[in-house]
């Protein structure tokens, strides 16, 4: 008996080496798009091609097996030409995995980041800002208006000011300095997202999704921070809870993950000061979702 299997290893070793590389690609391949806007557009061919295939084969249809052999290699240039903007966020995505890449942010960043946004979430003001890792954000940069300026919470903070001409769109920081304010970033087509994420929310992720950058988004409805990052969020953190992601992300430092049930803290987030960096407004507030 032991015979017959270590025969039968032997024999077929390469079929499952060859099923398993297979399976990996086929697997995280549905794992991707299933939560995509091509997602419905890949199992209608797909169905379609099966189908065709299967017909053809029952019935003996000659024509059309031969249509459908001649047509396979046009028919997966289609899938590259349809699906492209998928498989360049997936390869982008490979690209950015930790092993990869290294830290491009400082402790004192995170920091100022944590001491900007809470005071953001304390007052209500929407927010998004973009974290720059190893994809270089210039293309989304360009959109904006350049500053390139040191970082500090108070320039943050009367960025994001209601009403203001830089307060829509996005705040990228790169090596710590802001690189650009009211930038535009690509807005994430996922179907599987919260119908309550409003339009900031879907660009934090789109940013995440297009590059490795770490998104932050505070809520201007709820005052609720999110963070952002490989086409991910982690909502409703505490200055604590947020810190530590943070440096998690992009220091590269040991973050012990709270309950799935509390990802970060309570739906209304604390003050982190007793006296803010700006005074407390209560009229004046974007109504616009972005």
């Amino acid at each position: 008996m032991i015979d017959f299997f270590y025969n039968l290893i032997g024999d077929h070793w390469r079929s499952v080496v060859e099923i398993a590389i297979l399976y990996v690609p086929i697997y995280y391949g549905y794992l991707y798009f299933r939560g995509t806007r091509g997602a419905k557009v890949l199992t209608g061919l797909v169905v379609i091609f099966v189908a065709l295939t299967l017909t053809s084969q029952l019935l003996k249809l000659e024509v059309i097996s031969w249509l459908i052999r001649g047509l396979t290699a046009f028919f997966a240039i289609a899938l590259v030409v349809i699906f492209q903007p998928e498989l360049r966020r997936a390869l982008a995505a490979l690209g950015s995995q930790h092993i990869f890449s290294s830290a491009s942010q400082s402790r004192e960043t995170v920091e100022m980041i944590t001491e900007a946004v809470f005071e953001l979430s304390n007052r209500e003001f929407g927010s998004l800002i973009a974290l720059e890792q190893e994809t270089n954000l210039n293309v989304f940069a360009e959109s904006g208006v350049a500053i390139d300026c040191l970082l500090s919470p108070e320039l943050i903070i009367t960025i994001f000011q209601p009403k203001t001409p830089l307060h829509d769109g996005g705040l990228i920081i790169r090596n710590d300095r802001i690189l650009a304010a009211a930038s535009i970033f690509p807005v994430s087509q996922r179907e599987d997202l919260d119908r309550n994420l409003g339009l900031r929310h879907r660009a934090g992720l789109g940013i995440t999704e297009e590059s490795d950058a770490v998104a932050v988004v505070v809520s201007e409805e709820t005052g609720i921070v999110s963070i952002c990052h490989r086409g991910k969020i982690e909502r409703n953190f505490d200055p604590e809870s947020f810190r530590r992601r943070l440096a998690r992300l992009l220091l590269l430092e040991k973050y012990e993950k709270t309950d799935p049930s509390e990802p970060g803290g309570e739906d209304r987030i604390p003050h982190t000061r007793d006296n803010p960096l700006v005074p407390h407004q209560k009229d004046g507030r974007d109504t616009l979702a972005f």
